[in-house]
């Protein structure tokens, strides 16, 4: 169920098709899925790992995600993993030049709270199902009903040199009031990117979390700036 409808009645309603799989890696199973418009010609192809999956298929692109391990329904020890920012990088570096037109990053993770960094025992504790800070969903959900919602689900080095190497264009959002990741992440991200062609969007006031997490008319600004860059990307390149 998505709330009290039945969830292919709802990506129907939204003339979306959805598929669910897994896939198995080296160490675990991944779960997958896809997102792909019903209706009109399919823009651009997007890969990507938060919910705002269904908005872009629902603008015309084909949307292909999957929840990291230890993260939703995939394999692994709950909420030991990698952040979400951090992955699109390795995704980008990994994959051969052609294969990426453009990135976007929602909150990226490379500068971390003073709050929110881990105890000394937590740095030697190499696999404990322990995360920052017990209270990372609070600082990252604005809204209460969505925080209730989202906190009952069954969770570098180098950092400026690997930036350097990002060489297509790119948009990073970020809240001002983001406790689990420093605003500042996204201003290092746009300072050091080598691109000229890329774009900064600081919300005031808004948390980690800004699609989920915040109220729907913050969350309509964020995805308003998100498709008009994409859109205007699709027409460019």
């Amino acid at each position: 169920l998505l709330g009290d409808i039945l969830e292919e009645e709802y990506y129907t309603s939204q003339v979306v098709r959805n598929r669910k799989s897994y896939f198995e890696t080296p160490k675990d199973k991944l779960f997958t899925q896809s997102f792909l418009p019903l209706e009109g010609e399919i823009k651009g192809t997007v890969w990507m790992f938060q919910k705002i999956c269904m908005s872009f298929s629902t603008w015309g692109y084909a949307v292909f995600t999957a929840n990291l391990l230890g993260h939703g329904r995939s394999d692994g020890i709950r909420c030991y993993m990698v952040h979400g920012g951090l992955a699109i990088l390795l995704m980008y570096f990994q994959s051969d030049p052609d294969t990426w037109t453009v990135l976007i990053f929602s909150a990226p993770l490379f500068v971390i709270p003073e709050d929110m960094k881990p105890s000394k025992p937590h740095l030697l504790a190499d696999t404990w199902t322990a995360m920052l800070d017990n209270k990372m969903v609070g600082k990252a959900i604005h809204h209460p009903e969505k925080l209730k919602i989202i906190a009952s689900n069954p969770q570098r080095p180098n950092t400026c040199k690997i930036i350097l190497g990002v060489i297509i264009p790119l948009m990073t959002v970020h809240g001002t009031y983001d406790g689990v990741t420093c605003p500042s992440s996204s201003t290092l991200l746009y300072e050091k990117a080598s691109r000229t062609d890329k774009t900064l969007k600081l919300y005031d006031g808004m948390y980690h979390s800004l699609i989920q997490g915040e109220p729907e008319e913050n969350a309509a600004t964020v995805l308003k700036d998100m498709r008009e860059w994409i859109d205007e990307r699709v027409k460019r390149y």
